[in-house]
């Protein structure tokens, strides 16, 4: 475009001297006033200016923008053909930094050359990758439309880039019972420049089972693009006999490239269990109506966790009656046995038989129970007054039978 401005001055230069001559070497001019002529001529010729708007011209609204790191960015570029002919313009890019990518694009096409009608327009459509791993500031580069135009674009980036993979969660500690199934939610942020493949293992107590499920599917890894994030639930399952305390799980996400890691945490508050027997083991014994039995009972701590607050409850037969010594245990340790006494009294009139009372024992949301068989007999005088009158009647008999029978 350059030349053709410098022809078109020539060329009006050259008319414009060979006026000046006409006038200089005519007879008929002065001098003066032909000096006057030309030198007039010369300036209105140099100070007419050509065209600016007869070249082309790239244009887009966003010359500057600001990102964060691993964006992609699509301009959309105009080049204007102002000029009087068609122009087939080269387009390229220059000054990009180094690791950043792009893709020129018309018509769905990759492009570097886009011819434009005179007077007419195209759209190129530009994308620009930013790298993740790129340091926080502004980095500046051109589109040039060879022999044309150039047009200057200015990226910020707003934050320092790495090249690194993030393994979080919001609830890193839970708490339950040994019985308890300990649910991790978990995200995998993958910054790095490419998809990864993330393998999955986790670093836990010996019987401690870990398992990851991802889209409700029980996963080993998981595939994560560039600049994108993964939820993750990691399950954690202590064996029955793990006892209360603190344990520490370490889950990891490795790839070839990169890596992250994650601590979780699980408290075990302990399990809560016990048994309600006898010292002996027999749950049976007798009584006699209108008697009192005094039952020893053996309440034993069978869970990893301390009882507190051991209450005694009973279900007996009608009129009977139950009580405890004591009446409840205060605290039991994990492991621990105690003795308490049950005073069983029947009722007066109770027939003679078996019955069966049910006692409880209850702490903490559990309670053990114990069912026992008593017997209810015939109080030992009675049986001998019985055996009495049997023999006073028989005495009476054989005394008749003896003084009468011969007659």
């Amino acid at each position: 475009m350059g030349i053709e401005i410098f022809f078109k001055i020539a060329a009006r230069t050259e008319n414009n001297l060979k006026v000046m001559k006409k006038f200089l070497f005519s007879p008929s001019s002065k001098s003066i006033g032909l000096f006057i002529v030309s030198l007039s001529v010369i300036l209105i010729t140099f100070s007419s200016p050509v065209s600016a708007s007869n070249t082309v011209n790239l244009y887009t609204p966003y010359t500057k923008i600001s990102v964060p790191p691993g964006e992609s960015i699509d301009y959309t570029i105009d080049i204007i053909n102002s000029t009087t002919e068609i122009q087939n313009v080269e387009i390229s890019l220059s000054g990009l930094p180094y690791g950043w990518n792009y893709i020129l694009k018309s018509g769905g096409w990759k492009i570097s050359e886009i011819s434009v009608l005179p007077g007419g327009k195209q759209t190129l459509s530009l994308m620009v990758e930013v790298p993740v791993q790129v340091n926080k500031g502004s980095y500046h580069f051109k589109v040039d439309a060879k022999g044309f135009d150039s047009l200057p674009l200015t990226v910020t980036v707003s934050e320092q880039g790495t090249f690194k993979t993030e393994f979080t969660t919001k609830q890193p500690n839970l708490q339950g019972s040994i019985t308890s199934n300990f649910n991790f939610e978990a995200q995998i942020k993958n910054l790095t420049a490419n998809n990864q493949e993330y393998a999955l293992n986790a670093t836990a107590p010996q019987g401690w089972n870990v398992t990851f499920n991802s889209d409700l599917k029980q996963v080993s890894s998981v595939t994560i693009e560039s600049n994108h994030i993964k939820g993750l639930s990691v399950q954690v399952i202590p064996p029955a006999e793990a006892k209360a305390g603190t344990y520490k799980i370490l889950v990891n996400a490795v790839t070839p490239t990169t890596s992250a890691s994650l601590e979780l945490e699980t408290v075990i508050t302990g399990s809560y269990n016990m048994l309600l027997t006898t010292p002996t083991g027999l749950l049976s014994d007798n009584i006699s109506e209108g008697e009192e039995k005094r039952i020893e009972l053996l309440v034993k701590n069978t869970g990893s966790s301390d009882l507190k607050n051991i209450k005694f409850n009973y279900n007996s037969p009608v009129n009977w009656e139950v009580t405890f010594d004591p009446k409840n245990i205060d605290r039991l340790d994990a492991g621990a046995s105690a003795r308490v006494f049950a005073k069983v009294k029947v009722a007066k009139n109770a027939i003679v038989g078996d019955y069966i009372t049910r006692i409880e024992a209850n702490a903490q949301g559990i309670n053990s129970k114990a069912e026992f068989r008593i017997s209810v007999r015939t109080p030992l005088f009675l049986g001998w007054e019985g055996i009495m009158i049997i023999l006073i009647v028989f005495g009476g008999v054989f005394y008749l039978f003896r003084k009468y029978g011969r007659r």
